[in-house]
């Protein structure tokens, strides 16, 4: 984590010095947690890509990354986003494969997110709904169908 935060301040620096940055506002920054499984899993959001290429100049558009929280349980997946200062109408939600991608593109504000999840989910009951520009995302995990047999009887 230290290398990663010295590399994240060793590049900042050097995109400060740069005129097509030094006045243009950014954000980043990370979370960290302990996934279901034990194994620790730093996530990055924002509107730049400090720590992935090493370089200011990788800026995403003009579309940020909202803050995210993704909380696993046997029976579901919860996600909540951050989009502050837009309405419902919109947010563009879709559910691709095994990404759900989150898009909002106005005026004002722009957010863009792309997030994988496990494939054994149940995509055709997924709630959505947002309130005080937070996002709240449920999706039940698939169930476990049992395999079904037939017994041979031998002749």
């Amino acid at each position: 984590m230290r290398k990663q935060m010295d590399r994240f301040v060793r590049d900042s620096m050097r995109a400060a010095g740069d005129s097509e940055f030094r006045n243009r506002p950014f954000v980043y920054g990370f979370t960290f947690r302990m996934g279901p499984d034990g194994i620790p899993r730093f996530e990055q959001f924002g509107d730049t890509r400090f720590g992935r290429y090493q370089s200011r100049r990788d800026v995403k558009d003009t579309k940020r990354e909202p803050l995210t929280d993704i909380i696993e349980s046997e029976e579901y997946i919860t996600i909540t986003m951050e989009l502050p200062g837009i309405e419902k109408k919109d947010i563009n939600l879709e559910f691709i494969e095994n990404k759900l991608i989150i898009d909002v593109d106005t005026e004002a504000r722009k957010y863009h997110k792309e997030l994988k999840l496990p494939e054994k989910l149940d995509t055709e009951n997924i709630q959505a709904n947002y309130k005080n520009g937070v996002l709240d995302i449920k999706i039940m995990r698939k169930k476990e169908e049992k395999k079904k047999g037939k017994k041979i009887e031998i002749k």
